[in-house]
């Protein structure tokens, strides 16, 4: 399954909503990938087990199941995420890029690849509808606790 979506970051077009830098964006989008239990609720462990300013390899826990995936930085740019191919777990990949098309005028878009084929795609389309539902979903959170953090001032100062 193949599944992509826009998220507005600045709304306009409502005045009493905080306009997001760039930079405050960035910031977010990072910390998801550094502290990921601050946006996946039901994840029990997370842990970094070897980074580079440009990458990172992460344990994650979800009660027995374990996943190890790899997470790369393009500055500013963009967060992908791969998972490869372990165990019962196929390869899948997620790729967050922010978009700017005029100044201040944020998006992320989210992009979800699960490596299935279009064969595979339409044998579980039933179960890729409920998923890009819950994709949708997460991700909107995502960019609700990224606002809520920015509006505290948390996102202000350089990640260390």
């Amino acid at each position: 399954m193949k599944f992509e979506h826009l998220v507005e970051i600045n709304d306009f077009d409502n005045p009493m909503v905080l306009v997001i830098t760039r930079e405050q964006l960035w910031r977010g989008l990072v910390l998801r990938a550094e502290a990921p239990m601050l946006f996946v609720p039901y994840l029990d462990e997370a842990s970094i087990t070897d980074r580079t300013e440009v990458s990172m390899t992460r344990s994650l826990r979800y009660g027995e199941l374990v996943i190890t995936d790899q997470v790369s930085l393009t500055h500013l740019q963009h967060v992908h995420y791969d998972v490869a191919a372990q165990n019962d777990i196929p390869q899948s990949s997620l790729r967050m890029t922010i978009e700017e098309p005029q100044p201040d005028a944020l998006f992320v878009r989210f992009a979800y690849d699960d490596g299935n084929n279009a064969e595979e795609d339409a044998a579980n389309e039933m179960y890729n509808d409920y998923r890009r539902s819950a994709y949708d979903e997460a991700d909107v959170e995502t960019i609700r606790l990224i606002r809520e953090m920015a509006e505290d001032g948390r996102l202000d100062t350089l990640l260390s």
